[in-house]
Order: structure tokens, then sequence, then C-alpha cells
């Protein structure tokens, strides 16, 4: 009997055939890349061609030309190079370390924590250079990004994950944007850094942030082998002798190292992180030899590199060379991200389930009485100091010689001009919180919230475009736009998320995706349409009542009358939509069209609150939970409690963010963020556990 030896592993064909399909993949992308390179030095507002470029590059062009080239293309093209690689292997770091393919600096709120700490440092009026800041990057991402891994729990679920990452995103950029709005000389640009641009004034950046994101790469080539291991699983990572836990903090660091790099460079240049290893991922199932770390950091960073400069070239090719200069590249990446994110989001499945539903409360009909009438008297006490308290400070007889039409001038300026104020606030939150009741009902998804699943979103959208298109519009125009931007995308968020049952956090990952494309889109429209104005934007995205008339609240108040007649009228059959599935059908409930109305009254609500007091989050979510805390889950309470809960969460942040630091003023929204973001947290814990 003839022994055949085996062939050497070096020399197996499979593997040597492997190896060759790496390397070919990786010289198409380099090839890509370098075209790619090419076409965004030749575009530009200057009448800069091609034959200009190659001419300043051998030495032969115009002194204007050269200029140019060395001082404004090649550094864009450089910083877009930069950047791109950076975050993909930022991202590919994250999501290898915590077995999440949702994992990126932009989901893990790295981002937002490295705005947060570049706003904190811009305040202090100190100037920093661009190492320091990287610094300052640094630690806010690394900071944001040990939170939300640190809540959610390693490979715990992919969207639990982005759940935890998007609400504190959430909450650091309110936190950020009332710094803008509190201190706007010394965080003068910061808002449109924010939006993300490649475009440089020189090399300097370009040439400080390269060693730091050659750091962060040889870190990872160095860590390869290990986070490989981490892939088998935990116990038999240990039992190859990796730390595992050593392996992950690690990761995670030089991932928050990379990102500070890309962040003090172009701002964030958002869901690089999270598409590039994607688009690798079925090119690693095919092709063994991508499936080693070493192997595929280099495909994944050509990749980033490929979506930063393919966005910059497909920005400035579809759309004006005056115009494309003002439109920042992480404008296109986010709503690209975006709708990569809606499309994962209905595709991945959430290995940890549906968040935990409340347990059955029942309530004695006098602990009902008792919480209402407290309830009633905190929104009357909260009402009157709302009415008094200000820039000046009023008594109640004067409010009596007012309501009377006796009162002098100044008071009768200072009541015109607050009263609307208080009635917008209240009614905005009374409306929000019935949203939020209605959904959550509809759907069975206690994380879900108006704010949260993007309708919200849609509703500021459309009245941003209409307020920036058209001079003129009344406070109908203005509903009706939110109407029509909420519908868009209450349809598309609910149409997507059904598919896999509205019990499923997929309902809110999808929200989160869709509130990421309006967000996009109203920071386009503010740059393109008024980019000296966006301090004005930003009051009223942030939750402001401020300059509200009688008639902006008209629309308010005649949809909310209706929703809580509806509320009340159809109490039973919210309750049993809020059970199951099964029990409406054996009643004979028309289950579709059941959801359909509830859900369409909520989408109005939601759309003439954001028309009269700007975007206020969180609100829909907090009211319905401790509404059902307090008194039970039967919709006949719930409803009228949640209602006072809203109006009094919403009416005492309007009241504290004009009155603590006055005569400056935060907007109620940012107040109500910072509220509502460890709130949604802690239920994101409390159900982790429960699973």
């Amino acid at each position: 009997m003839v022994v055949t030896a085996p062939v050497p592993p070096a020399t197996r064909p499979s593997e040597a055939k492997s190896r060759m399909g790496a390397a070919a993949v990786t010289a198409v992308l380099a090839l890509l890349v370098a075209a790619l390179a090419v076409l965004d030095i030749t575009q530009g507002t200057a009448a800069v061609g091609a034959s200009e470029v190659w001419k300043a590059f051998t030495g032969r062009a115009e002194p204007g030309d050269a200029s140019v080239v060395i001082a404004s293309r090649l550094p864009r093209m450089t910083a877009g190079l930069l950047v791109g690689i950076t975050l993909a292997m930022a991202g590919t770091a994250l999501q290898k370390v915590s077995r999440n393919v949702l994992a990126s600096p932009d989901t893990l709120a790295v981002n937002a924590g490295s705005y947060l700490a570049l706003g904190v440092v811009s305040v202090t009026g100190v100037s920093l250079p661009l190492l320091a800041s990287s610094s300052a990057a640094f630690v806010g991402g690394l900071g944001a990004a040990a939170v939300v891994l640190g809540l959610s729990g390693l490979g715990a679920g992919t969207v639990r994950l982005v759940l935890a990452g998007s609400a504190l995103a959430l909450g650091l950029t309110a936190l950020t944007e009332g710094l803008l709005l509190l201190f706007p000389q010394e965080t003068q640009g910061l808002y449109r850094w924010y939006q993300g641009s490649i475009s440089q004034n020189g090399f300097d950046g370009v040439l400080q942030m390269a060693p730091i994101g050659l750091v962060g790469l040889v870190g990872l080539l160095l860590l390869a082998r290990r986070v490989d291991a981490l892939a088998l699983g935990d116990d038999a990572a240990r039992g190859l002798g990796v730390p595992v836990r050593a392996t992950r903090i690690t990761g995670v660091v030089l991932a928050a190292l990379l990102s500070a790099a890309a962040v003090t460079l172009a701002g964030p240049i958002g869901f690089v992180g999270l598409c590039a290893p994607a688009f690798v991922r079925p090119l690693v199932r095919r092709i063994r030899g991508l499936s080693r770390t070493r192997t595929s950091l280099p495909v994944v960073g050509l990749t980033g590199a490929a979506l930063v400069l393919g966005s910059d070239v497909l920005l400035r090719a579809i759309v004006p060379a005056d115009v494309a200069v003002a439109v920042p590249t992480g404008v296109v990446t986010s709503l690209v991200g975006a709708v990569f994110l809606i499309v994962m989001a209905t595709r991945v499945r959430d290995t940890a389930g549906a968040a935990a539903q409340d347990g059955l409360r029942i309530r004695s009909r006098a602990v009902f009485l008792t919480t209402t009438g407290v309830l009633v008297a905190v929104l009357v006490g909260v009402t009157i100091a709302a009415v008094l308290l200000g820039d000046s400070k009023l008594l109640l007889g004067d409010v009596a010689n007012w309501a009377q039409g006796r009162a002098g001038q100044t008071i009768s300026f200072v009541l015109d001009t607050r009263v609307p104020r208080v009635l917008a606030a209240l009614l905005a939150g009374a409306a929000l919180a019935l949203a939020g009741t209605l959904v959550q009902a509809v759907t069975r998804n206690p994380l879900a919230d108006p704010g949260i699943l993007g309708v919200s979103g849609g509703a500021a959208l459309g009245a941003v475009l209409l307020v920036t298109t058209v001079s003129s519009v009344g406070s109908w125009g203005v509903a009706g736009a939110a109407f029509a931007g909420a519908a868009v995308s209450s349809v598309l968020v609910f149409g997507l998320a059904a598919r896999g049952g509205f019990q499923q956090n997929r309902l809110v990952l999808v929200g989160f995706g869709v509130a990421t494309a309006a967000s996009a889109l109203i920071s386009l429209l503010i740059i393109l349409t008024d980019p000296f104005n966006a301090t004005l934007a930003l009051t009223w995205l942030s939750g402001s009542t401020y300059g509200r008339t009688g008639p902006d609240v008209v629309p308010l108040a005649a949809v909310l009358a209706v929703g809580l007649l509806v509320a009340c009228l159809r109490r039973t059959e919210l309750d049993l939509v809020s059970l199951d599935e099964d029990t409406p059908r054996l009643l004979g409930l028309g289950l579709a069209r059941g959801r359909l109305g509830f859900l369409t009254l909520a989408v109005l609500l939601s759309a003439t609150a954001v028309a009269a007091a700007g975007t206020i989050g969180f609100v829909g979510l907090v009211a319905p939970h401790a509404a059902r805390a307090l008194v039970g889950r039967q919709h006949v309470r719930v409803v009228p409690v949640a209602v006072l809960l809203g109006a009094t969460l919403v009416c005492t942040a309007d009241l504290v963010g004009r009155t603590v630091i006055a005569p400056a003023q935060l907007g109620a929204g940012l107040m109500t963020a910072v509220i509502g973001t460890p709130y949604f947290l802690y239920l994101l814990v409390r159900s982790r556990s429960a699973g």
C-alpha cells in the first residue's frame, strides 16, 4: 500500500487560491481608490481641471493653479483617504471585539462623545492645538463607548447595543447643542463641523493625525490573532490562552483612538465604520484568505476610503460646484448609512429578544383618583409658576389685571408673549404623551416613542423644508407640512417593521435609521438655505417654545381634543390591542384597521406638537411608562395620567430652561433629553436583566 504524504499547509491549492483571491480583491480596491482620488483632485470651484492638475504635479502649472492643487485639493483628497481608512478600521475592531455586526463609532456614540468633549473645550475659550483637541475627542469617545458597551453587554444582542448607543448619542448631542446655544461665540462653527467635511486648508491637520492613525493600525495588527480567537467564543479563546477582557478593552481603546483622529481632522463622517465592514463581509464568506483580521484590515480600510472619496466625488458630480462646497461630506455618508442601517435592521435577528413588557399591575380606584388629583395640583402649580417666572417676575395680581384688560403696557407685553409659550409647552407635552401611549399600545413595544421611531424627525423635516423654502407661512401651513413629513416617515418605519412583528426591537432600530436620515436632510437644508443662521434653526429643533403666539397653538389644541376623545371612546379597544394578536381577533375586532387608526392619530399628534414646539424627545416614552407604573395598564386610567405627566414634564422643562440661566434660554427638548436618555438606558438594562 502506497501512503501519500499530506500536502504541507503552505502549499495547499485551496489556501494558495484563497491568498490569490485576497490579493486580487485588495488590488482591485486599491485601483478603485486611486481612480476616485484622481477624480476628487480634479473637482472643485476653481477652473482647474485634469490637465492643470497634471501640470501642477510636473511643476509646469501656473502659480495660481498650483496653489489650488497643493493647498486645497490634495489635502482634501488625503484627508478623505485617512478618514475613510481609520473609521473603517475602527468599525471593524468594534464589530469583532463585540461580535456585533452593527457596532461602529456612530452606533456606539463614539462620535457624539467626541462632539461633547470638543464642545466643552470650546466653551472654556482655551485654544488647543490639534493634537490636544484629538486627545479630548479620544477621551470623550472612549467614555461614551465604555458606557454603551457596559450597559448593553458585549454580545448581548445586536439591536440592543445599537439602541443603547443611539439613545446615549441623542442625549450627548442634546447637551452639546445646549452649549452651542448658550455660547454661540465660543462654539462658532462647531455645528457645521459636526456635519463632517474633509475640506482642508493645507497639510498640517493630515500630517498631525496620520501618526495617530498609524499607531491605531499597528495596534490592531498586533492584536489581530487575539481578536480572531474571540470569534471562537469566550471559552475557546480562554482555552487558547487569550485574555478575553484585556483584548476587548484594548480593541475598544484602539477603535476610539482611530475615531478620535478622524473626528478631529474632519468632524464625524457618519456610518463609514458601519458600512465598510459590512460591504467586505460577503467577500470574507467567499474568500477564506480574508477571514483573518490581518488580511481583512487593508481591504476594509480601502473600502472605507472608497466610501468617503466616492461620496465626495458623487456630491460634486451631481451638485453644482459652488453648492457642493457648502455641503459637508458627512451629510452624504449619513444618508447612505441611514439607508444601510434600515436595510440591516430588517434582516438582522435580535438575539436578545423584545424588551420586557411591564407586568400586569392592578391598582385600586382610590389610587387612581389620588394620583390624578396630585398630578392636577402639581400641573396647576407648575403652570402658575411658568406664567409668573421668567426674565421678568410677575404677581398673581398682574395676571388678573391682564386677564381683565387692565394691565400696563409692560405687563401686557410680557404676558402676551409668555402665556402662548406656556400653552404650547402644556399642549405639546400632553400630545406627545398621548401619542406615545397609543404607539406603545399598538406595537406592544415599551421602547416605542414618536421621537425614537423617527416620526418627530420626519415632522421636523417637513416643517423645516416649508419654512426654508417659503418666505411667509402660517401655523396651519407649518402643521400641515409637519404632518406630511411625519406621515412619510411613519409609513417607512411601521411598514418595514411590521414584517418582523411590532414587538421586536427592530421597530425602534428602523426608527433610528429614519431619524438619522431626517436629521441629515435637516442639516443639509440649514446649511444650503441659511448657513449663517444655524442658531435660529437649532433653537427650534431643540424644542423651544420661543416666539410662539396664540394662533400657533390652535392646531395642536384641536388635534389634542380629538385625540383625547378618540382614546376615551375606544379605550377598551386599546386594552385589547395591547394584549396580544389573538384576543382582538377572537372578539371580532379588526386588528389591522384599529392599528392603522391609532397610529394615524399618533402621527397627527406628534406632527402638530413638533409644529407648535419643535422637536421634544422622550416625553412619549417616559410619560406612558410612569403612568402604567402608577395606575396600572387599563387605558381608561393610563391616558389621563400620561397626558397630565407629559404636560407637567414639558412645562417644567420649558420653565427651567428659560429661568435657571436667564436671560439665556435652553429649549425644552434639550431638558427632556437629559431626563429621557438615562430613563431609556435604564429600560434597556431592566429588559436585559429580565431576559
